[in-house]
């Protein structure tokens, strides 16, 4: 799937295993915990998943649950990569994208760089005006379709 993001760059998506020939060092993790999304408000962008860089070092794997424990205070596991995009800007780059389960949910997390987590339904999500400009293209929308024919999958 190819499109462009709001900010106008073309943006590559699969929903396979490095099919761009370039490591993903992005992360990003999408998953819905009984019937909601799990979401942070980033201090600058607005309502987003979690997710962000791969340290030096650090595995995609190990990346993702440390991003989603430090914006959300949750404890993922069970990690499932299910697609990757390609975002190309100035800084070309490719975000490996997650689902997960949940292991544990901290009351009172320590946090960095966002507010914390955030539960949305379908509903909730589909008419939030303070998404983040990545949360509104097409790319997204199927990332959330893959993730709830999954869950119905595991669920039934």
């Amino acid at each position: 799937m190819k499109f462009k993001d709001l900010n106008g760059a073309q943006v590559d998506l699969t929903f396979g295993e490095n099919r761009f020939g370039m490591e993903a060092r992005h992360v990003l993790v999408v998953l819905k915990y009984k019937g909601r999304w799990l979401l942070t408000r980033h201090t600058s962008r607005g309502i987003e998943f979690p997710g962000g860089k791969a340290e030096k070092g650090e595995t995609i794997e190990t990346a993702a649950i440390r991003e989603t424990i430090e914006e959300t205070g949750v404890t993922i596991t069970n990690l499932m990569k299910f697609a990757e995009y390609v975002v190309h800007s100035n800084v070309t780059f490719c975000k490996a994208v997650f689902t997960a389960d949940i292991i544990h949910i901290e009351k009172n997390p320590v946090l960095h760089e966002t507010e914390g987590a955030i539960w949305m339904t379908d509903r909730e999500l589909t008419d939030c005006v303070e998404l983040s400009f990545h949360m509104k293209d097409d790319g997204m929308a199927a990332i959330r379709k893959w993730v709830d024919m999954y869950e119905k999958r595991r669920n039934d």
